[in-house]
């Protein structure tokens, strides 16, 4: 049942793309979701401003408390600070599609010779897209307030590819929530109510061992706590290996569950 509803998706109205054209075509879908931005200055805000109002924020109200200077804080403090800006920003991804979904844009594109699939990959890209200019921007930011990226340039490169991979995998959430949600007050809500919690009871903010034992061991298998770590380590140079792979495991797990029931939701949807 979920192939067949899969398989139905990938096909343009009433036959299968070839691989090449649905790749071109979810770049074209892709880029129009980027051009988009100019046309709604409050998305730049979203994917630029709070990005650097959460540095900021994190870095000279909670710094001097949590590590004795705002520096000492950030050094710690930045990978879970991207982290958590990811994962708040997978819900715009959810909020996208409801609208398009409310506003009968799936109804006009499936007129139209294309995969069905082209607007949906094309959709999350662009997000991704999105989320390695915010990455990018808080490391810049970060440095400059005096973050010291000791991994190196591989280091850094791991890490970003690893963020994207993960923000990928929690995209299919994304999908699945702005399908499934009635309006886009709805869509908050359900994201908020995940995200919030799942971020703050983790290593993003504060070192395990400083919390009660009861909460370490829910915090210690948190999948943010992993992802967390590992960002961290790779970008700071120091031991990762095992935080990357449970990230890793946790992307393949939350694909493998989340991408077929997306799929199969999206593709009631575009026919």
């Amino acid at each position: 049942m979920t192939s067949t509803t899969v398989t139905d998706a990938l096909g343009p109205s009433g036959t299968r793309a070839r691989p090449f054209a649905a790749l071109q075509q979810t770049a074209t879908m892709a880029w129009r979701s980027l051009v988009s931005v100019k046309h709604n200055p409050l998305e730049l805000v979203d994917y630029s401003i709070t990005p650097i109002m959460f540095v900021f924020l994190f870095t000279y109200v909670f710094g001097g408390q949590m590590a004795g200077s705002p520096q000492e804080y950030l050094q710690y403090a930045l990978a879970g600070i991207i982290v958590q800006n990811t994962l708040f920003m997978s819900m715009y991804t959810a909020m996208s599609l409801n609208t398009d979904l409310t506003k009968g844009v799936f109804d006009r594109l499936r007129s139209l010779p294309i995969a069905r699939s082209a607007p949906l990959f094309g959709r999350i890209a662009a997000d991704l897209a999105k989320q390695l200019w915010a990455m990018l921007l808080m490391i810049g930011l970060g440095t400059l307030l005096g973050f010291r990226l000791t991994g190196g340039l591989g280091g850094f490169l791991a890490a970003t590819v690893l963020l994207l991979l993960f923000a990928a995998a929690v995209s299919w959430t994304a999908v699945l929530i702005g399908m499934l949600a009635g309006d886009a007050e709805k869509v908050q809500v359900y994201a908020f109510t995940f995200i919030f919690p799942i971020t703050f009871t983790s290593s993003a903010f504060a070192r395990v061992d400083t919390m009660p034992g009861w909460l370490q061991a829910w915090v210690n298998v948190n999948p943010v706590t992993h992802l967390s770590d590992a960002f961290r380590g790779l970008l700071l140079g120091t031991p990762a290996g095992g935080p990357v792979l449970w990230s890793l495991a946790w992307a393949a797990a939350i694909t493998a569950v989340f991408m077929p029931l997306a799929m199969r939701v999206y593709g009631s949807h575009s026919r």
